[in-house]
């Protein structure tokens, strides 16, 4: 077996430029603001986000790979302040204390060191990845990994531990669970490279857990699934033919097989515990829903639609804002395009989760020359008057965008959406504040940060704790 060795991270397109990891941590008070910071906005927003701790050994595999590090900028009357943390896991910190990498990356299983660099405890295991979001819940704030177990955050950051939800949830989670805004629960969903292959869980708006892992039938092999969509009645997952083969990763090929000839199933669990619904579909791939609601006996289903698993899986690949309308009780499945053009990372009002929605914001691609994960635009979907918005100064690069309801207020067009961007000429990023009235005449307020956030992945927005 050859030796991986350190990559050099100047050629890689997602360790470079705008996607270049930043290793210092810092904690900044008064960042300089242009414009004005709305007087009702007072929270914290935090995106969790990949950010390798040293060059990574073999390969990087962009978005999946990778130290977790969160950037949070918090608002109180007006003022800013900046604090970032790398998400130390055990991994994370014996390679800290040996001064460069110790793991391979997804590409590299079966290669985990030995108990001679890393101990018995941590030899043999593959290296915890919680760089893909974060969400509190229960006041729990949680690093989230692809599959695999969060880990605790305290409330400045530091890394508390591996989070197993009182040992109920042993195999741990995806990064997308969906908090019902309507009962306080979070549902959740985890994939794996054994039997049972998915699965589904509930946990309480008290941090318990109230629907025991419970496995979902009909799927008979180990299937990739990055997010999920909620209703009141249903959990809703999309498993589309993007197969672990763990045999070809262990001959040093890709852990991942795309079989479009197998078509894509979309599951309609009902939450009641009541029999799986399947739905069948040519073959897509979504890395992202924006949400789904019950609408006369059908479910309703937004999302961003891919003719492949663009970064993962090369050749082609068509991408657009589309809808699903599924019949749970014929199977039936129609799909329509709501907005035809390179776009990703939907977000709605999260308190419309399983609701019907008033507004998508999303990532755009507009000049058609960043890369992949890189979005130089943002746009807003309305489906009631089926109108698009765009707003993209030239220069900019911009990840996801969150919406930040104003306190009080239940209508979406009285808050703002709130994004971290790059100046790619300056390197440096700031936080956009924009009117969701009006979010395509730009921000209402730009902070200054005092580092380059790099681009990718998700975050959230906490409001203060009354």
């Amino acid at each position: 077996m050859s030796i991986l060795t350190p990559i050099d991270m100047s050629t890689d397109p997602h360790l470079s430029e705008a996607f270049a990891p930043v290793i210092d941590e810092v904690d900044v008070p008064d960042l300089p603001v242009e414009g004005e910071l709305p007087a009702e906005l007072a929270g914290d927003y935090i995106r969790n986000g990949p950010n390798p701790r040293f060059a990574p050994l073999g390969a990087y595999i962009y978005p999946l790979d990778g130290d977790g590090m969160l950037h949070r900028v918090r608002i109180r009357d007006g003022r800013a302040r900046y604090t970032n943390r790398f998400v130390r896991t055990p991994a994370l910190v014996a390679e800290e204390a040996h001064g460069r990498a110790l793991w391979p990356g997804i590409s590299g299983f079966g290669r985990e060191p030995g108990a001679d660099l890393v101990g018995p405890a941590l030899a043999g295991t593959t290296k915890d990845l919680p760089g893909i979001n974060v969400v509190r819940h229960a006041g729990r704030l949680l690093a989230l990994a692809e599959s695999n177990n969060p880990f605790l955050m305290s409330p400045e950051l530091a890394t508390v531990g591996r989070e197993t939800f009182g040992g109920t949830l042993p195999a741990g989670i995806t990064a997308h669970p969906k908090i019902d805004p309507a009962s306080g629960e979070m549902v959740v969903f985890c994939y794996g490279v054994e039997p049972p292959f998915l699965t589904w869980a509930v946990i309480g708006p008290d941090g318990v857990t109230t629907r025991p892992v419970s496995p979902v039938p009909g799927v008979e092999r180990p299937v990739m699934i990055h997010d999920m969509a909620l209703t009141a009645r249903y959990v809703v997952l999309v498993v589309a033919p993007f197969y672990f083969d763990i045999g070809a990763a262990m001959r040093g090929g890709s852990p991942l097989s795309w079989e479009p000839e197998h078509g894509t199933r979309i599951a309609l669990i009902p939450r009641d515990g009541g029999p799986v619904r399947w739905c069948d579909q040519e073959a897509f791939w979504l890395w992202h829903t924006a949400n789904a609601y019950d609408r006369e006996g059908t479910v309703v289903l937004d999302f961003v639609r891919w003719s492949r698993p663009g970064g993962l899986v090369p050749g082609p690949n068509v991408g657009s804002l589309s809808r699903l309308e599924l019949d749970p009780d014929t199977g039936r499945a129609t799909q329509r395009v709501l907005v035809e053009r390179p776009m990703e990372l939907p977000r709605i009002d999260d308190r419309a989760i399983a609701g019907e929605h008033g507004v998508v914001g999303v990532s755009l691609r507009l000049s058609g020359t960043t890369r992949y994960g890189e979005g130089d635009g943002l746009g807003w979907y309305r489906p009631a008057t089926d109108r698009f918005e765009v707003w993209g100064p030239s220069g900019l690069s911009m990840g996801e965008q969150v919406f930040v309801p104003r306190p009080g207020d239940p209508d979406p067009d009285h808050g703002w959406w709130v994004a971290y961007a790059t100046d790619r000429a300056e390197g440096t990023s700031s936080l956009l504040v924009l009117p969701a009235a009006d979010p395509s005449h730009g921000p209402v307020a730009r902070v200054r940060l005092p580092r380059r956030v790099p681009l990718g992945l998700h975050g959230s927005w906490l409001p203060t704790r009354e």
